[in-house]
């Protein structure tokens, strides 16, 4: 069975910044592309980055230059690296990828930029 975890979520000031993690587990995890999406509130969910199998990435372009998606294949899991964190960044993040044509989600880590 399929599992993500995220963690590392929290309240952070403006211009601060935060690390988020999803341990990945039931797939055999070099194979998969992997992404991070958020939903703030009251808005619709959007994918924010994507690491692929062979580590390339894609960004949105509200984050590009400010977070960093990177992987560990040892340790099966995709890092977000958050930096200069602004409001519009409060939302719930999830890690999520597709395997034999179904979507797996972990069930989200909440970050707040506020003063």
């Amino acid at each position: 069975q399929v599992h993500l975890v995220e963690s590392g979520g929290g309240l952070v000031q403006p211009g601060g910044s935060l690390r988020l993690s999803c341990a990945v587990s039931g797939v055999n995890f070099r194979l998969y592309a992997v992404n991070w999406s958020r939903q703030a509130p009251g808005k619709q969910r959007e994918l924010v980055a994507t690491i692929n199998s062979d580590h390339s990435t894609n960004y949105d372009d509200s984050v590009k230059g400010r977070f960093t998606i990177s992987r560990d294949n040892v340790r099966n899991r995709v890092n977000l690296q958050m930096n200069n964190l602004n409001p519009e960044d409060t939302a719930v993040y999830y890690c999520h990828l597709t395997a034999w044509g179904n979507h797996f989600w972990g069930r989200g880590t909440r970050v707040t930029v506020s003063s």
